[in-house]
């Protein structure tokens, strides 16, 4: 492990920095005195000395219709146009082969404009704008289940959180439209063609009303299924039923081929679906940048305001903390996390003859739990049927007997229905290489698995004609639902916000994907990641909306944050952090009986950084009284372990009439001297009878532990190279480091590239030629250290990159 020196020397080199909420040093000399510009922010990752062309989005200072609409304002979509075309035309002039590629004006108010990028700092001086973001790239949010292991048995989630029941009361979406923001939607899907009208939505890749998926072929990229599969479990009804299965469904393709796309596209399909009368949108894509100001998020935050309920993956770059990327960043739409579905565990031994031993035997799947138990009943015998083909058991009596199937070519629930189809009661799969191979949920028959040496000692067994083999299946434990490890944790980089805000099975989905074969249209597939989870989210919304058509996004949000249920990490036998599960598990029957509703549902009371003496930062939220009668509410508040440099106080009690909504306002007052600086996880309750509302709260002593780097780059651009770094908090001093690659780590050291100070966040970029101490590396793979300080912390990390 290098540890880098404590003192560094700063040396300023004569080169190009991007710096994140940049502010161009421009001056004008009047009688040897200086008189500073007015600057827009420059937000982002530019290469500022590259002459490459570049796509930036233009936030204008005049407001949106919608922003301007909440603040009690009057705006035309006529007088932003004008607003907009002075820009452009004052842009048009200092840049002459600027080109505008999309307008906004509904949720965002500005345009995408490509242009060289050491012209962007041009847009930056001219009247009217407010910002310039970076074009970044999105992808989808989900991690396909492997082929050998996908079942198409496996839609229980919408079930689990409950909207089988919510259907039985009557709501399963009707009347409620729900837009999809991804890569298309195969509208033509038997289980989805009945979602869709004449208007399916608009395609923002190929610029037309058809939002269908990248077919096979496409000569951009791969064939896309992503956004059919959001959709399935949105509105899917048919062989799969979605969440809300008789909502209407609007598809937005913003992600083109390959399943990526930019800012410029999914900034217009929200404010093509706000536009298009959607009641809920989803968006299961994101990026890994943990910043809650990108036009994405603004342009989601003002869809909010407009009474659309926005709902986001909140990013599969877990397990650790800060991983939540935009725009699950959002302030105001809902972030949903993943989790994978509770299931019990048994122990398995199988027997043959006396004196060999499988001790690699375990449950593999099982179609119930009585059909598993039921193989401990006798003696079965059993029968070798190769890889488990519908042709090898040809000529096979596997009549109530055992099918023993090697894995290899095709999936393991193929091989199990093959044996059922035989009439096996039962399969034991063993591996074709060594290890242990996967579970399944779902099997169509009671399966076992073993690894490649127990298999052949079963081979070896029919070989000596000891085919009879019977079974020891005991129930272990169960294991409740959890939070998926891939699943993004918080919190928000400067607005210290919990998220995700809810969670929602994300886990071995399966739901509706497109075949691109008009002959075979009944495609499905099995997906996880938050980008599964979000639907379920946005299904259960379309359902609690149906359910209150004049409710606003806040009730919805707060009815479904209010509701969750707290998760357990069966490893420490504790709830999951608030950054992990947000307010827990949806679950719909609750949210659509709730008669309190607290908004907002989580609260961060931000840092608190005096070195001594106590901090106090006031807070409140709202409670509302659906009910039909008066209601007495009482408030709790703790902070894990009591500390007692915490305290907070509020009301005691409080009344609230039927139908009427009060303001509860607390402090929470900090004593630094009495804490140690760190991370402080707390809940609200309000409690009202036997009503409880657990609302989750988290804040700050001394700086956050955020990453003071979180990754960094060195490409090639022209004759010379950019190197660069995001630093979410920015840095004091930031130094890159040169190692050569030797043994898979680090080499003898070659030498600084770069030293800075006082660098703003989140980006920082310079341009370096390419030698060191006046020597030309040759081209190849080195170690670049990345070491930073900021607020007290120091961080020394190092990156694999390539010298082209």
């Amino acid at each position: 492990m290098h540890r880098k020196k404590s003192k560094l020397l700063i040396s300023f080199l004569a080169i190009v920095l991007l710096l994140s909420t940049f502010s161009m040093g421009a001056f004008a000399n009047t009688n040897g005195s200086a008189t500073e510009l007015r600057t827009a922010e420059l937000f982002g990752e530019i290469n500022l000395a590259s002459s490459r062309p570049t796509t930036v989005i233009v936030e204008l200072e005049a407001e949106s219709v919608v922003e301007a609409k909440q603040k009690g304002k009057k705006q035309t979509k006529a007088k932003l146009a004008s607003e907009r075309g002075k820009v452009v035309a004052d842009l048009q002039k200092k840049v002459n082969n600027a080109s505008v590629n999309r307008e906004y004006d509904h949720v965002f108010s500005g345009f995408s404009v490509e242009l060289p990028a050491n012209k962007v700092t041009e847009i930056l001086t001219i009247p009217g704008v407010k910002a310039v973001y970076p074009n970044v790239e999105y992808t989808v949010d989900a991690l396909e289940v492997d082929a050998e292991t996908f079942n198409p048995n496996m839609m229980e989630s919408a079930p689990f959180i409950g909207s089988d029941l919510a259907w039985d009361a009557g709501y399963t979406g009707e009347g409620v439209t729900v837009a999809i923001i991804d890569t298309g939607t195969d509208y033509t899907h038997p289980d989805l063609a009945h979602a869709f009208g004449d208007y399916k939505g608009y395609d923002f890749v190929d610029n037309n009303e058809d939002p269908q998926e990248t077919p096979p072929g496409d000569p951009r990229g791969g064939s896309t299924n992503h956004g059919t599969h959001v959709a399935g479990t949105v509105a899917a009804n048919g062989l799969i039923k979605g969440v809300a299965p008789d909502a209407t469904l609007l598809a937005y393709r913003v992600l083109g081929p390959g399943g990526s796309g930019s800012t410029e596209n999914v900034v217009a399909g929200i404010e093509r679906a706000v536009q298009d009368g959607a009641d809920v949108m989803n968006l299961s894509l994101g990026n890994t940048l943990n910043n809650p100001d990108w036009a994405t998020s603004i342009a989601l935050d003002w869809a909010m305001a407009e009474g659309v309920v926005a709902v986001t993956s909140n990013g599969n770059s877990g397990p650790n903390n800060w991983t939540v990327g935009s725009p699950g960043t959002s302030r105001e739409a809902i972030s949903v996390g993943a989790t994978r579905l509770p299931y019990n565990v048994f122990s398995s031994k199988i027997a043959t003859t006396e004196g060999v031993a499988y001790p690699s035997a375990k449950v593999m799947g099982f179609p119930s739990e009585e059909e598993l138990l039921e193989l401990n009943n006798g003696e079965y015998e059993f029968v070798y049927v190769g890889l488990g083909a519908a042709s090898d058991f040809e000529g096979k009596d596997l009549e109530g007997k055992i099918a023993l199937i090697s894995r290899g070519e095709f999936a393991f629930v193929d091989k199990a229905t093959n044996a059922k189809n035989a009439g096996a009661v039962g399969a034991i799969i063993f591996n074709n290489v060594a290890g242990e191979h996967a579970d399944v949920p779902g099997m169509a028959v009671p399966t076992i698995k073993t690894t490649l040496e127990d298999g052949q000692k079963l081979l070896a067994e029919i070989e000596a004609g000891n085919n009879t083999v019977s079974f020891d299946i005991e129930f272990a434990y169960e294991v409740g639902e959890t939070v998926a490890d891939f699943s993004s944790r918080g919190p928000v980089l400067e607005t210290w916000m919990i998220k995700p805000d809810v969670s929602a099975p994300g886990v071995n989905i399966t739901s509706t994907i497109p075949t691109h074969d008009p002959n075979n249209p009944y495609g499905y597939g099995a997906f996880q990641g938050t980008s599964m989870a979000a639907p379920h989210v946005a299904g259960a919304a379309a359902l609690v909306l149906q359910a209150n058509p004049y409710w606003g996004v806040d009730n919805v949000k707060a009815a479904l944050m209010n509701t969750a249920e707290e998760m357990i990490n069966p490893t420490t036998g504790k709830a999951y952090a608030h950054n992990t599960q947000g307010a827990g598990s949806i679950r719909l029957p609750d949210a659509l009986d709730a008669k309190t509703l607290v908004t907002p549902g989580s609260h961060s009371f931000g840092k608190f950084v005096k070195d001594t003496g106590r901090q106090v930062e006031k807070q409140h939220f709202t409670i509302k009284n659906l009910s039909s009668e008066r209601k007495r509410y009482s408030f709790d508040v703790e902070f894990a372990g009591n500390p007692a440099g915490i305290k907070v106080m509020t009301s005691n009690n409080l009344n609230v009439q039927a139908g009427k909504s009060q303001q509860v306002n607390f402090n929470v007052q900090v004593d630094t001297a009495k804490l140690e600086p760190g991370y402080y996880e707390g809940t609200i309750t309000v409690s009202e009878g036997e009503t409880k509302i657990e609302v989750p709260t988290i804040l700050f002593v001394g700086e956050p532990d955020y990453p003071r780097v979180t990754s960094a780059f060195l490409e090639k651009d022209g004759d010379s190279y950019v190197v660069g770094s995001y630093l979410p908090g920015g840095a004091e001093v930031l130094e890159y480091d040169l190692y050569q690659f030797v043994n898979g780590g680090f080499g003898p050291e070659i030498g600084t590239i770069g030293s800075f100070a006082n660098v703003p966040a989140p980006i920082h970029e310079f341009n370096w030629g390419g030698s060191v101490n006046g020597n030309e590396l040759p081209n190849g793979q080195y170690v670049l250290a990345v070491y930073v300080e900021q607020g007290g912390v120091s961080e020394y990390r190092a990156y694999l990159v390539e010298k082209e």
